[in-house]
């Protein structure tokens, strides 16, 4: 089945005790729509309604699957149902919390808090070129929190960027638009693409992608802090390995940032994941140290045997 735009479930429509105001956001993967329960409070609802397998007219409610499509369909929908059932379990100002999970109009549907702000993406949009030290530290030592919970539940983001990381009104970063479902889809489906977006996935997030853990993530975290300050996406990993064109952190803005911050970036971005930090307890470790002010090139702290000179491999 070509890929192909589904429609929205009507606004006003009633889904189980919610009721749905309006369609948030549509992707290949799912639509997310803000809602009301029963207490009138607000929350968005996540539809797994992949548009490679399902295909749902105007003005219908259950999605057209074909038979050859139904399997795999299947598989995803169940996938998506435990990804619902994990997070579920978390609880953390950091990351979105998942207030139900249900099964309706021959598919499934998350219910998470709505949270009002913006994603750092439209803030870095906003602000391109002006994202200072002490944002970047502040929002992402907090991201850590919730991302360092995640992974003691066993369970991976896979699809952090800056347009899955949501600022609260005070910047408080949130975790939201988990991918493991969509990455245990795909690895399991070979019909299905892979759903990362190239400059943020890990170098592991291609081919088998056996080798994904929490380094992974980790890699994520600096393409989006990298992203911050260059106002886009990093060069993507798989063509670094072919032509690695992307300009160290540590080379590109030194003497504009602390010498620390560029060379936590750089050690996130390390190709070879056992290069990177291993956990997000090491890293946070190193973002938490006091920040020094920037020093001359000829200086170098104790990081610099994690992400090697840089500036010899690139003159």
């Amino acid at each position: 089945m070509a890929q192909q735009a589904n429609h929205a479930l009507p606004d006003g429509f009633q889904l189980e005790e919610y009721t749905i105001t309006r369609q948030l956001s549509l992707g290949g993967f799912s639509i997310v729509y803000l809602a009301a329960d029963a207490e009138d409070n607000r929350v968005a609802i996540k539809e797994y309604l992949p548009n490679s397998l399902a295909l749902r007219d105007q003005g219908e409610i259950r999605p057209l699957i074909t038979p050859e499509h139904q399997g795999a369909f299947r598989y995803g929908m169940k996938c998506f149902f435990e990804e619902g059932r994990a997070l579920a379990r978390l609880s953390h100002p950091n990351v979105i919390r998942v207030l139900n999970f249900f099964r309706a109009n021959d598919t499934v549907y998350m219910v998470m808090e709505y949270e009002r702000g913006r994603t750092l993406q439209e803030f870095i949009q906003t602000h391109r070129g002006e994202v200072t030290e002490r944002f970047i530290c502040g929002v992402f030592t907090r991201l850590l929190n919730g991302l360092r919970e995640v992974h003691s539940h066993k369970l991976l983001h896979l699809d952090l960027k800056p347009s899955n990381i949501y600022l609260r009104g005070d910047n408080t970063p949130v975790l939201i638009d988990f991918g493991a479902a969509r990455q245990t889809l795909a690895s399991d489906q070979p019909m299905l693409k892979p759903m990362y977006t190239p400059g943020f996935a890990s170098p592991e997030h291609y081919g088998s992608r056996n080798d994904l853990g929490p380094w992974s993530d980790i890699y994520s975290v600096g393409a989006s802090m990298y992203a911050c300050i260059a106002g886009s996406s990093p060069q993507a990993a798989n063509e670094r390995y072919q032509k690695d064109t992307l300009a160290p952190a540590m080379m590109r803005w030194e003497g504009e940032y602390s010498d620390r911050l560029l060379e936590i970036i750089d050690w996130c971005l390390n190709l070879n994941h056992f290069y990177r930090p291993q956990s997000v307890f090491a890293l946070q470790r190193a973002l938490v140290e006091t920040v020094t002010p920037p020093v001359p090139k000829e200086s170098r702290n104790w990081l610099n045997r994690f992400v090697g000179n840089y500036k010899k491999d690139y003159r």
